[in-house]
C-alpha cells in the first residue's frame, strides 16, 4: 500500500513537472465593473463564469447550462477593436468564455450596473416592476442582454429587443411581462391604435372592460429614464494598451497551454510546431467538447486579434471575410451590402442572413467565428450547406504557402473532418455574389426556431439559361442527412437541361428520395421525418423559384407560368408575429385602505434583488474555509450488475480527498420519499443510466469532476425494460393497481349509439428549472449535528432522509431554504438524493461539502413528467352525448416508486376532465422500468388524464360530424353534479368561463376566418380549439394537508414571519406577507420572511399541489390572530396610538410577542376501495382557447392566439402546458 501511494505521488510530481512553464507565463490584465484585475496564474481551463463566482465573489452571474444555451450567465464585454478602430460592447456567455480570452477587455456584470443599496439601473427596475421576474435565476442574464443592447443602441426596435433575448431562456415567468417592461425602451412600442395583431391588441374586442377588471399592472411613467452618462466608461488604461504594440501572450495551467500570437507569422510558426493544436476564437465549440465530451487539448492557439483574420474585403466576385470575423459582424456587413447592391447580386447574402437569424443566440453570434463554424465540420451546421451550395472559396495558409479551395463535395472528408491539412490554417472565406437568372434559398428545420440545433438544413442554388426556365446549373446541399454536409449530385445532374416544371419536380423528388436516404438507425433519429424534410424543402425551393422566375421573366415580356395562389404560403419563410397581449385582473374594491395590499398587483418582493444579482441562491452562499466540492459517479448502463470499481487513476488527480460509496454510509442506504425502495448509492446492481454509484470529494469542482470521469466501472449487462409497451409485455408493474368506477359500464355501452376505441401516447417532459439541484452540507462539532442549505421544495423530507442515512435523529439536522431558481415539482423529492450524498460526504470528511449539478448531470439523474399511455373505449349517442367510458392508464414510473402512486391517482381523478359521464371506469398501472424514476411535475398527473380525455372527446365529435366545441359543451358538468369519485361540484363556474372565453376570443368568428384561410392555403393550415379544465385542489394524501407558521414581533414593531412553504418564484413569500399585513394592519415594509427552515416550523408539507398559499396563509392568519388578541387590550387602552406603541406596551407588560399558527384542511379523506370521501377541498376551473398555424410541409407551427379565462382559482402554467401539448 505504501509503494502504491509512493507511485501515485511520483506520478503527480511528474505531471506537475511536465506542466511547469518552460518560460514565464504572462499576467492576464482585464477590468471587471471598473476594477482592474491582474491575474498572475490564469488557467486556460477556467471560464469567466467560474472566475467571477469563485475568485471575485460576483454571484449575480448564474450557471444554468454551461453550454451557452440558456443565457443565465450573460455578461457584457467591452474591448477596443483595432480593425474597426472603435470600442465595441457585446453580450457573451460567461460559461463558455475562457478567462484567458479576456486580456485587455472590460467585463460588466449585473452587479456593476446597479444595486438595491445604491441605485438601480433602469433595465433592472423595469423588469422587476413589470413583474418580469419570478424565480429570478434567469433575470440577471436577461438584464445584461438588454443592457448590452442599450449600450449599442439606446432606442432599439421591438424586433431588436426580441433578437437580443434569443439566447436567454425564462422557465417560469414567460416572456410577456419581460417584453412588456422592456418595450418601454423601444422607439416603436406605442399603442398600435387597432392596427396591430388583432389577436392580442388591447382594442381588438368591441365589448367594454368590466368595471371590476383592470389591465394596469404597472405605470411606465414612474420608471427612471435611461441615462447613459451613468454607465461605466471604457478604461482609458486599456485604450492606451490596445493602441500600443502587440506581443505574444502565454498562459499555462495544470494541463493546458494557451498561446495568443500577435501576428500571422507567429501563428503559422506555432501551427507548424503544434499541428494538432486547436485554434479558438469564441470557444463556442471547443468549450462544449472539453466540458461534455471530456476532450483535452494541451495547446490552444488564440488568433482572434490577428488583423488578417479580421478583415472584410469587397471584391469583384463577392465579399471576403477573415476566418476570425464573428457571425454578428458578418450579419452587419451582409445587411449593409444588401442595402447597397441590387437584389439579384445578394441572394446568397440573403440566405446566409436567414440562417443567421436562427443561429444560436445573440451571445454566441457575438463571439463565434465563421472559420470555427466551417472547421467544426458539423453534419448539422446551419451555414455549411449554404457555403457548399454557393461554392464559397476558402483561402488556406501554412508555412509552405497559400492555396484556395472550394467548399464542395470533396471538402468534408468524414464526420467532423475536412480536407484542410493539420499545419494549415483557414485564413478567409469568400461569399460570392449572384447574378441575373440565379436563385438561391436556404432552409433550417429545428425542434424550435430560436437557439436550437438543426434537424435538417439545406442550401439550394440554381442558374437558368438566359431568358428561359431551363436549368443550367443546380447545387443542392444538405445537412443532417449524412455524417457530413453533402451535395445531391446525382439529382442535380439529372435535372440539368430540363424545364423547371412539374415533370422536373416529380423527377427531383424521386431521385432525392433515393439519394438522401438514411439508415433506420442513423444517429439523431427522426429518420422518416428527415427523409420527408429533404423532399419538402426542395418542394418549397421549387415553388419559390418558380414564382420568382415568373415575376422576373414577365417583367422582360417573356411569359412564364406562376404557381397557384393557394400554394403561395409555401414560399413564405417562417416569421414571428409581433407579440402583443392583454392581461385583465380583478381590481380592488372601492374604499380598500391604501396599506391593504391584498388584491393589488404587488411586485414580487425579491424582484429588485433578483434583477441586481443580489438575491442569494444556494450556490451563491460564500465558500466556507476548507470547503470541498462533490461530483457524482453514475452508471452508464440501464440494467447491470456491478463487477468492479477501479479508482486508482481517480485518486491520482490533484486535489482529490475521498471516494464515497455505499460502504461509507453510517446509517441506512435505503431511501425514498414514500417507500424506501431506492438506494443512496448502488451496491451490487444498477437499474438505470444515471444511477448514483459513488461520489468524489475534492478541493475544486474541476478536480472533482475530472476525478469522477476517471473512475472505471465494470458491468455485467442485464436486459433492461425501457418503454411502457415493454413493461406491459413483461407485466412489470408496481403495486397497487388503482381502480375507480361509477355506474354500470355494461349498461352504458349497451345504451350507446356508437362505440369507439383508441389510445393516446403522451411523452415525458423535462422540468428544466433554471437552477439545477444544489446542496451545501456544513457539519457541526457536537452531537452529530449538521446544517444543510438546499434548493428543495421539501425541507422536512430532506431533513428526514438525511437523518436516516446518517443514523441520527431528525433533530440533529437543520435544513434551510432561502429560495429556489424554479422547481415545478422536480425539487419535491428528487433533491433529497443529492442532499443525502452531500451530507454523507460532509460527515465522512468533517468539512463543508457543496455540489451543484451541471445541467447534463441533472437531466441524466433526475426524472421528469411521467410518460403515459391511455387506452379508451367510449360509448356515446348520435348527439355527441357520452354515456360510457372505460379507460386504462399506464405511466412509466421508472426504477423506483417515488410519487408515482399519487400521480396515477390524480390522473384517474381527472380522467373525465370537466365532462359528466354516467358510466365510467378507470384503471391505472405504474410501469416498473429501467429509467431514472419519474416524479412530480406541474399538474401531477392531471394534465395526462385530461389530455387523454380531450383525445377521446375529439374522436366523439369527429364520429358524430359535429363541431368539437358543441360536443364539449353538451357534456360539461353542471352545478351540483357528482364526479366519478362521488364528490359534489359546488361553486361550479365552468359554464360562465366557457361563455366568456368564447366571447373574448371571438371563437365563432375566428372559426369562420380559419375555414376561409384553409380554403385559400394548400400548405399552411390553421386550427382553433377551446378546452375546459377542472383541477382538484388538495394533496390527495390527507396527512399532507396541514401547515404551520411562526410569527415574531420585535419591540421596534418589525415582524419576522416564518412558514412551512418554500419560495421557488411563484411569489409565495410575497403572498404570505400580504396576508400578515392585512391581518395585523401594518405595512408590508415592516414584515420580513428570511427563509424556510426546519428548526422554526417543523414537519412541513412539500410546497406543491397548488395548495401552499391556502395552507400556509391560513396558518399565518391563525398566528396573527393570536397576536392581535394579545395586543387588543393595549390597542383599546390607547386607540390613538400606533402599532409600535401597542407592541412596546405589551412587551413591558410581559406579554408574549411570538405565536405559532396551524391549519389543517377540513373534511378531507378518500377511500379508493369504497369510492367515498372527499379527495379535494375545492376545484379550480378555467377555459382556454388557442389558435395555431402549421406548415404542412415542415411541421413548423406557431400559436397565433391564446386566450384563457380562469374561474375561482387561476390554473397556473397554461403556457407551459400549451408548449407541452404542442410539442407532443
Amino acid at each position: 500500500a505504501q509503494f502504491r501511494r509512493y507511485l501515485v505521488q511520483w506520478k503527480v510530481f511528474l505531471l506537475r513537472r511536465a506542466m511547469a512553464p518552460d518560460v514565464d507565463c504572462d499576467k492576464l490584465l482585464f477590468f471587471v465593473n471598473g476594477t482592474k484585475i491582474v491575474e498572475k496564474n490564469a488557467d486556460p481551463e477556467m471560464t469567466l463564469l467560474t472566475y467571477l463566482r469563485r475568485k471575485l465573489g460576483l454571484t449575480g452571474t448564474k450557471l444554468g447550462c454551461a453550454e451557452g444555451g440558456c443565457g443565465a450567465c450573460t455578461v457584457m464585454v467591452s474591448t477596443f477593436h483595432p480593425h474597426m478602430n472603435k470600442i465595441v460592447h457585446y453580450s457573451v456567455n460567461a460559461c463558455l468564455a475562457p478567462i484567458c480570452s479576456l486580456h485587455h477587455c472590460a467585463v460588466t456584470t449585473v452587479e456593476g450596473i446597479g444595486s438595491v443599496t445604491t441605485k438601480l439601473h433602469p433595465v433592472q427596475e423595469r423588469i422587476a416592476k413589470a413583474h418580469g421576474s419570478q424565480c429570478g435565476f434567469c433575470t440577471p442574464g436577461i438584464v445584461m442582454s438588454m443592457y448590452s443592447l442599450l449600450r449599442n443602441n439606446p432606442k432599439p426596435t421591438m424586433q431588436e429587443i426580441e433578437e437580443a433575448f434569443q439566447g436567454n431562456l425564462c422557465r417560469c415567468t414567460g416572456y410577456r411581462p419581460i417584453l412588456e417592461g422592456y418595450k418601454t425602451f423601444a422607439k416603436d412600442a406605442g399603442c398600435c391604435g387597432r392596427r396591430g395583431n388583432e389577436a392580442g391588441c388591447c382594442m381588438s374586442n368591441d365589448q367594454e372592460i368590466d368595471g371590476d377588471l383592470s389591465m394596469k399592472l404597472f405605470d411606465p411613467s414612474e420608471f427612471t429614464p435611461l441615462d447613459q452618462t451613468q454607465d461605466f466608461i471604457f478604461p482609458p488604461e486599456l485604450l492606451l494598451l490596445d493602441k500600443g504594440a502587440c506581443k505574444q501572450l502565454r498562459f499555462k495551467g495544470e494541463r493546458v497551454l494557451w498561446i495568443q500570437p500577435s501576428n500571422l507569422t507567429e501563428l503559422l510558426d506555432l501551427k507548424s510546431q503544434h499541428p494538432t493544436a486547436k485554434l479558438v476564437v469564441g470557444n463556442t465549440e471547443v468549450g462544449i467538447e472539453i466540458k461534455f465530451k471530456n476532450m483535452l487539448y494541451p495547446v490552444i492557439l488564440a488568433p482572434g486579434y490577428i488583423s488578417e483574420l479580421n478583415t472584410v474585403q469587397y471584391t469583384e466576385g463577392g465579399i471576403i471575410f477573415g476566418a476570425a470575423c464573428s457571425l454578428t459582424l458578418i450579419r452587419e456587413e451582409l445587411r449593409k451590402a444588401m442595402s447597397e447592391l441590387p437584389p439579384h447580386q445578394t441572394q446568397v447574402f440573403q440566405a446566409v442572413l436567414e440562417q443567421l437569424q436562427w443561429f444560436a443566440g445573440q451571445q454566441i453570434r457575438n463571439v463565434a467565428a465563421v472559420g470555427g463554424n466551417i472547421m467544426t465540420a458539423s453534419p448539422i451546421s446551419d451555414l455549411n450547406p449554404v457555403f457548399m451550395a454557393a461554392g464559397c472559396l476558402l483561402t488556406l495558409l501554412s508555412k509552405g504557402g497559400k492555396r484556395v479551395v472550394k467548399i464542395d463535395d470533396k471538402f468534408f472528408t468524414g464526420y467532423r473532418k475536412t480536407a484542410i491539412k493539420p499545419e494549415e490554417i483557414l485564413l478567409s472565406i469568400e461569399i460570392p455574389y449572384t447574378r441575373k437568372g440565379q436563385y438561391f434559398s436556404a432552409y433550417k428545420q429545428a425542434p424550435r426556431r430560436e437557439d436550437d440545433i438543426a434537424i435538417v438544413t439545406c442550401g439550394m442554388n440554381i442558374v437558368f439559361k438566359e431568358g428561359t426556365t431551363i436549368v443550367e446549373e443546380l447545387h443542392l446541399s444538405y445537412g443532417g442527412m449524412a455524417a457530413t454536409t453533402v451535395l445531391a449530385q446525382n439529382t442535380s445532374k439529372q435535372l440539368i437541361g430540363r424545364e423547371w416544371d412539374e415533370a422536373l419536380l416529380q423527377k427531383a423528388c424521386s431521385s432525392l428520395a433515393k439519394e438522401m436516404d438514411l439508415d433506420p438507425s442513423a444517429p439523431g433519429g427522426l429518420v422518416p421525418y428527415r427523409r420527408t424534410l429533404a423532399l419538402s424543402l426542395f418542394f418549397k425551393f421549387y415553388l419559390t423559384v418558380k414564382r420568382k422566375v415568373a415575376q422576373d421573366l414577365n417583367v422582360q415580356g417573356i411569359h412564364a407560368e406562376d404557381i397557384r395562389d393557394d400554394y403561395a404560403s409555401a414560399t413564405e419563410l417562417f416569421h414571428k408575429d409581433f407579440p402583443s397581449s392583454v392581461q385583465l385582473f380583478q381590481d380592488i374594491p372601492k374604499g380598500q385602505l391604501k396599506q391593504d395590499v391584498v388584491g393589488r398587483p404587488l411586485m414580487h418582493l425579491s424582484a429588485l434583488k433578483q434583477a441586481t444579482g443580489e438575491a442569494v441562491y444556494c450556490d451563491d452562499i460564500p465558500r466556507y474555509e476548507n470547503e470541498l466540492y462533490l461530483a457524482l459517479v453514475t452508471s452508464t448502463k440501464a440494467h447491470a450488475e456491478i463487477l468492479s470499481i477501479d479508482i486508482k487513476e481517480t485518486m491520482a488527480v490533484p486535489g482529490v480527498v475521498s471516494f464515497l460509496s455505499a460502504e461509507n454510509i453510517p446509517g441506512s442506504n435505503m431511501t425514498g420519499p414514500a417507500v424506501y425502495d431506492e438506494t443512496v448509492f448502488a451496491e451490487d446492481k444498477v437499474t438505470c443510466v444515471g444511477h448514483i454509484i459513488g461520489a468524489i470529494v475534492a478541493d475544486t469542482k474541476a478536480h472533482a469532476q475530472r476525478a469522477a470521469r476517471a473512475v472505471k466501472i465494470s458491468y455485467k449487462e442485464l436486459k433492461p425494460i425501457i418503454t411502457i409497451q415493454e413493461a406491459i409485455e413483461s407485466q412489470s408493474f408496481y403495486e397497487p393497481i388503482r381502480k375507480l368506477e361509477r355506474g354500470n359500464l355494461r349498461q352504458g355501452f349497451k345504451e350507446s349509439d356508437h362505440i369507439i376505441e383508441g389510445e393516446m401516447h403522451i411523452g415525458g417532459q423535462e422540468h428544466f428549472y433554471m437552477e439545477t439541484h444544489c446542496s451545501l452540507a456544513v457539519p457541526k462539532r457536537e452531537d452529530g449535528e449538521m446544517e444543510l442549505f438546499v434548493s428543495t421544495q421539501s425541507a422536512s423530507k430532506t431533513q428526514q432522509l438525511v437523518a436516516k442515512a446518517l443514523g441520527v435523529p431528525s433533530n440533529r439536522i437543520v435544513c434551510r431554504v432561502k429560495r429556489m431558481g424554479g422547481g415545478f415539482g422536480g425539487k419535491e423529492t428528487r433533491s433529497t438524493l443529492l442532499s443525502t450524498v452531500v451530507a454523507i460526504a460532509a460527515h465522512k470528511t468533517g468539512r463543508p461539502v457543496r455540489c451543484m449539478l451541471d445541467r447534463d448531470e441533472d437531466m441524466l439523474i433526475t426524472g421528469g413528467r411521467h410518460p403515459f399511455l391511455g387506452r379508451y373505449k367510449v360509448g356515446f349517442m348520435k348527439t355527441g352525448r357520452v354515456v360510457a367510458l372505460e379507460l386504462t392508464l399506464y405511466s412509466n414510473a421508472g426504477n423506483s416508486m417515488d410519487l408515482s402512486l399519487s400521480i396515477m391517482e390524480r390522473a384517474l381523478f381527472h380522467m373525465e376532465n370537466c365532462y359528466n359521464i354516467p358510466h365510467i371506469g378507470g384503471t391505472g398501472y405504474m410501469c416498473k422500468t429501467n429509467l431514472p424514476c419519474n416524479t412530480a411535475f406541474r399538474g401531477f398527473g392531471g394534465p395526462q388524464g385530461m389530455m387523454v380525455a380531450e383525445c377521446w372527446m375529439t374522436d366523439v365529435a369527429m364520429k358524430c360530424c359535429l363541431p368539437a366545441d358543441q360536443v364539449r359543451k353538451l357534456n360539461i358538468y353542471k352545478e351540483g353534479d357528482v364526479t366519478p369519485f362521488n364528490q359534489k361540484l359546488e361553486q361550479f363556474t365552468i359554464a360562465q368561463c366557457w361563455e366568456e372565453c368564447l366571447l373574448t376570443s371571438q371563437y365563432h368568428q375566428r372559426r369562420k376566418d380559419i375555414e376561409e384561410f384553409n380554403r385559400q392555403n394548400r400548405w399552411t393550415k390553421r386550427g382553433i380549439s377551446i378546452i375546459p379544465t377542472k383541477f382538484g385542489i388538495s394533496f390527495t394524501a390527507k396527512f399532507l394537508n396541514q401547515a404551520g407558521a411562526l410569527v415574531h414581533v420585535y419591540t421596534d414593531g418589525s415582524v419576522l414571519l416564518t412558514h412551512g412553504g418554500t419560495e421557488m418564484g411563484q411569489g409565495l413569500h410575497t403572498k404570505m406577507i400580504q396576508v400578515a399585513s392585512r391581518v395585523l394592519g401594518i405595512p408590508i415594509c415592516k414584515i420580513l420572511i428570511s427563509e424556510t427552515s426546519t428548526n422554526t416550523v417543523p414537519n412541513t408539507s412539500p410546497t406543491a399541489a397548488s395548495v401552499s398559499s391556502d395552507l400556509n396563509a391560513m396558518a399565518i392568519y391563525n398566528a396573527c390572530e393570536k397576536l392581535l388578541k394579545r395586543l387588543e387590550p393595549y390597542q383599546s387602552s390607547n386607540p390613538k396610538g400606533c402599532w409600535e406603541d401597542w407592541v412596546k406596551a405589551a412587551y413591558f407588560d410581559r406579554v408574549s410577542l411570538s405565536a405559532t399558527g396551524f391549519y389543517k384542511t377540513p373534511d378531507l379523506g378518500y377511500d379508493f376501495e369504497k369510492n367515498e370521501g372527499r379527495p379535494f377541498h375545492y376545484f379550480s376551473y378555467g377555459v382556454a382557447c388557442s389558435e395555431v398555424e402549421i406548415d404542412c410541409l415542415t411541421g413548423d407551427h406557431k400559436v397565433t392566439l391564446s386566450n384563457t379565462k380562469p374561474g375561482l382559482h387561476v390554473f397556473g402554467g397554461h403556457s407551459q402546458k400549451t408548449h407541452y401539448v404542442c410539442y407532443k
